[in-house]
């Protein structure tokens, strides 16, 4: 199974707002490693999640810039942008775009199908761009 292509479907189905697919490419007894507050570390938590963000920044792209296969596990370093156009976790849209980094891991089943998530967002970035927090003195 070509785990490199199913991940890069994957950020497509969420780029194109299509959570339900993105969806059919989780197991059932999916595991997400990644803290989401106030949502399960389950396939269903992770579906909210991108529902949410998707009402935030509907017009969202995830770009895999970097897919890196081994065995069972896909790592990908991502490129996402979008325009703060809904609420986020109570913060009214600022209109405001973000160009943001993530670095995913996944890791398949037999099935071809994820089983495990872990990953780092920058939200740091994310926020100073969306004017929540100021910008920091370059390092």
């Amino acid at each position: 199974m070509d785990h490199a292509a199913t991940l890069r479907r994957m950020y497509d189905r969420l780029s194109a707002g299509d959570v339900d697919g993105f969806g059919r490419l989780l197991a059932d007894d999916f595991v997400e490693h990644e803290e989401l507050p106030g949502l399960a570390p389950t396939k269903d938590g992770v579906m909210t999640f991108f529902r949410m963000y998707l009402a935030a920044f509907p017009d969202l792209t995830m770009t895999p810039e970097d897919v890196l296969p081994s065995g069972d596990k896909v790592v990908a370093r991502v490129r996402a942008t979008g325009t703060h156009q809904g609420e986020l976790m109570g913060m009214p849209a600022t209109g405001r775009r973000v160009d943001v980094q993530l670095v995913d891991i996944m890791r398949f089943g037999d099935d071809g199908l994820v089983r495990e998530h872990w990953g780092v967002f920058d939200q740091m970035t994310m926020m100073q761009q969306l004017g929540v927090i100021p910008d920091g003195p370059p390092a």
